[in-house]
């Protein structure tokens, strides 16, 4: 594993939470610290599912990676906003079926940079390169990305779960225009490549409204916001959207029977799918 960086590492900001360590502490993981623990306890008390929804997101992780590499060919693996490493990360999930696979891990987080790189530096088919994800030429044209990236090899882009981390500004750096602008250095690398969208969704304006005001605030404006299906919908536009769709992530080619629906969180979900470009 080689990690690009932008020079000096930054420091690790302990008393502003962060997404990736929150995420990791709903997951049960140990890589957080107070503020982060402190706000997704004020993220229960709005959506007492979250803890199942980070699980519920992973798996999904897993099964789509699982996929990709098994039914479609994928060979190599973008992973934008990659956040902390824990188990079945995409690199193990591909490289258990496909040894040559090669994973370009995506994140401006501090300490998602520090604890990439350290797990991974035996493993010489992957990167973690410090980029934002809204970034998309520097990503491509980074050395790492160059090194690891072929073209003409089957290729997925990964935005799993992390749309939801950018606002929507009606320029390049809305999360619409940067949709658009990978699918395009996607369809330069070869025909038949793919993508992979979900984000948090809810049909109830108050959660919206609600989980958007408290991230906001909590990661000082470092964050977008809860939006509606159509709104996910609508980052699909002109693609060729594989089955079953666009779904609760639950439902996506599921390992065991997903949850009826009288179980599930009435407040939001994690929702899309994969595309065919």
């Amino acid at each position: 594993m080689a990690g690009g960086g932008r020079g000096e590492a930054r420091a690790i900001d302990v008393n502003t939470p962060s997404v990736a360590r929150m995420y990791d502490w709903l997951l049960g993981g140990v890589e957080n610290y107070l503020s982060d623990r402190t706000a997704c306890a004020e993220l229960l008390e709005i959506v007492p599912s979250s803890r199942a929804l980070a699980r519920d997101n992973r798996s999904f992780l897993r099964r789509v990676v699982k996929s990709l590499v098994h039914d479609h060919g994928v060979e190599q693996f973008i992973d934008h906003g990659s956040g902390l490493p824990t188990q079945e990360n995409v690199h193990q999930v591909a490289q258990r079926i496909e040894p040559d696979c090669r994973v370009v891990y995506v994140d401006n987080d501090p300490i998602v940079l520090a604890h990439g790189r350290t797990t991974l530096d035996e493993n010489a088919n992957t990167a973690v390169i410090d980029a934002d994800m809204r970034d998309t030429d520097e990503i491509f044209d980074h050395p790492d990305t160059g090194r690891l990236i072929r073209p003409g090899r089957r290729t997925a882009a990964l935005f799993v779960s992390v749309l939801h981390c950018l606002p929507d500004t009606g320029d390049e750096r809305d999360p619409a225009a940067v949709v658009r602008r990978t699918a395009a250095r996607l369809r330069e690398l070869g025909p038949g490549n793919l993508m992979v969208i979900c984000q948090l969704v809810s049909d109830d304006p108050a959660v919206r409204r609600e989980v958007t005001d408290l991230m906001a605030r909590s990661t000082h404006g470092r964050w977008g916001r809860v939006r509606r299906r159509d709104e996910v919908r609508a980052y699909f536009e002109g693609f060729t959207v594989l089955d079953p769709g666009l779904v609760d992530v639950v439902d996506w080619r599921p390992e065991s029977p997903p949850p009826p629906e009288h179980r599930r969180p009435k407040e939001w979900a994690e929702w899309g799918g994969v595309a065919r470009l």
